[in-house]
Formats: structure tokens, sequence, C-alpha cells
């Protein structure tokens, strides 16, 4: 099987590590927008790198992994699709809806595999949460509490490209609380804070949002995410019932420190970021995608599961703009939109 790679920054390089080393993977082709980067990983593991996407398409690829800037992945899924190449994409689609329905339009016409990265699927915790929920051992849950916790900002120069923290950062624990409880989002009310660096408010973004979210069957969830979390990166999802309470992301690496004389000790060595923390499920999709690429397994994320978080967070936009409650019956693209 020979992979195209499109971007060869930090997820890039750690896809195309994965890659590499997959034994269904015989070779692999990098590009970027930087062609001396490209060209540098693609020397360091011995592949190919190409001058640009249009070589990407015409010396032949088996499949295509997309990890470029967000402002270009609906352009690019769109042109796979049209080649009849099965794609995996870092989320989003695309920062609006208008594009993100052209894309998935575009694959559903081509009849051809968008699997979508949200690597939390993936994770032990995340995926044991669900079956706990899935198989009734907490009861009829009744609060989520979920978070996402950076624990330094992004470069100031990314912020006015990311879509906001909604969308680009509490998209991640919208789509994996659509995944552990199986229920959709029917409302949210979201509000968030700028009160850290100016870079935040010039950009027309806040460093700290929460969102409170109701579920289809009344549960109610708390979506919370910050980009200045000194103490370490810190993703959880707590889920309570009537019966049991689980906890996604507590460890011995979680950089939270106890009040209580007889509580558990701070973390020695916190996490610092999401490819640290996320490593085995950031692998653990990649073989994922292929195995769906060799029809070995269903495609376990595709694009109306981005497009349905994304939704979400559009919704948690317009309420902190607005500041007003949004149902999400207000925002385009709900089930059945062609």
């Amino acid at each position: 099987m020979r992979i195209g790679v499109i971007g060869t920054g930090r997820i890039g390089t750690l896809h195309a590590r994965t890659l590499k080393r997959h034994r269904e993977v015989g070779s692999l082709i990098l590009t970027d927008t930087d062609p001396a980067r490209a060209q540098a990983l693609a020397h360091r593991l011995g592949e190919t790198a190409a001058p640009g996407v249009d070589e990407i398409f015409r010396w032949g690829v088996d499949a295509v992994v997309i990890t470029t800037a967000t402002a270009a992945h609906a352009e690019l899924i769109g042109r796979a699709a049209r080649s009849g190449l099965p794609v995996f994409c870092e989320k989003p689609i695309a920062l609006d809806l208008p594009g993100t329905l052209h894309a998935l339009a575009e694959v559903e016409t081509a009849g051809t595999v968008l699997q979508m990265g949200f690597q939390r699927r993936f994770d032990a915790g995340y995926a044991g949460a669900r079956e706990a929920v899935r198989a009734g051992r907490l009861g009829r849950l009744h609060t989520v509490r979920a978070l996402t916790c950076d624990q330094s900002p992004p470069p100031v120069e990314w912020l006015p490209l990311s879509g906001g923290l909604f969308r680009d950062t509490l998209i991640h624990d919208f789509d994996v609380l659509r995944w552990v409880t199986g229920r959709e989002v029917t409302d949210v009310y979201a509000t968030g804070s700028d009160r850290g660096p100016a870079m935040f408010r010039e950009a027309g973004d806040v460093d700290t949002g929460a969102a409170l979210l109701t579920l289809d069957d009344g549960t109610l969830a708390t979506a919370t995410a910050t980009r200045l979390n000194g103490a370490g990166y810190d993703v959880r999802m707590e889920l309570a019932g009537e019966r049991d309470t689980v906890v996604v992301g507590l460890d011995d690496r979680t950089p939270l420190a106890s009040t209580e004389p007889t509580g558990p000790p701070p973390a020695d060595k916190p996490w610092t970021g999401f490819l640290e923390r996320f490593g085995p499920a950031y692998e653990a999709e990649l073989n994922a995608f292929v195995e769906v690429v060799r029809g070995e397994r269903p495609n376990p994320c595709d694009g109306r599961e981005a497009l349905q978080a994304l939704r979400i967070a559009e919704a948690c936009e317009r309420s902190r703009r607005e500041r007003r409650p949004v149902a999400l019956a207000e925002v385009p693209g709900g089930r059945g939109t062609p």
C-alpha cells in the first residue's frame, strides 16, 4: 500500500512515522507547503518527498492522509474523492458548515471513504467509559463533565486560523460526548473569558470557555476548556449515574493537587501536551484507517460524525456571541441533510 501524506508538521510527522512502521504500508509520499520540511522528514524516514500536492495524485497512491492547515482540508478531501481515493483527515473538515457540507457531498457522490481524526475514540479510557455506559453499569446517566486544558497557548499566528476555542479544542469533547453516551445534544448555553493574553481578544477568541449541554434523554453535560492551565495538560471526562461514577483521564500524570490531608500526591511528571497524552490513540486510529482501506473493518468515524461535532461547536459559538441558549435545530446540517 502506498499512502500520500499531505502536511508534515507535528501531527503529520507523527502519522508518517506510524504509517512507516505499519506492515501493510509499503511506501509513503510526503508533501508540505514548506518543501524543505517534507524533504527533511522523507530523508529521515527513507521515503519520497513530492514537490507539491499535484504530484501526490499524479504519481499514484492508494490512500491520502491530510494533516495540513484546516483551511485546505475541504478542497483536498474533495480532490481525493474525485480521484476515488480513501482519505484520513484531521479534524475539522472545514471551519464553517457550508464548506463541511460541500466536502461531504463530494465524498458521498464519489462513494469514497472519509475517516476523521477524532483520536479520543481510540483512547482506552474513553472506550472503557463508553462500555460502562452502554452496559448499564452506571445506571441512569444524569451528569457528564468534560474538560480540555492546554498547558500553554498556541502560537499567536495560529489563533486567527483555528476557528476559536469551541471549534478547535472543545470539538473533541463534543465528539466524544456523543460517542461515549450514544446521545445527541439538543441545546447549549455557552460563555467564554478573554482575561488572559491580549492575543485572544485580538483574534476575536477566548482563552477559557464553558458550555452547558442538554442531551436528548435529559442528561446534563458540561464541557470546559482553557489554553492556560499551567499545571499541565489535563483532559478528563466524568460520567455520573444513579449506580456508579467513572472518570476518564485520572492517573498518576493528571496535573491535579489535592488539598485533603489524606489525598493523593501531585503528579511527578504531569502531561505536557496532546501528542504525549494521546500517543497510543493516534497510532490506533491510523492503524484503523489502514484496515478500512483494506476492507477489513467499517469506518469508525466518518465525515457525518465530524459534521455533528461541528454543529455543536457552532451552536456554542453562537450562544457565546449572542448570550443566549441555542437549540441544535437552529444549526444547519442535522441528520438527514442532503
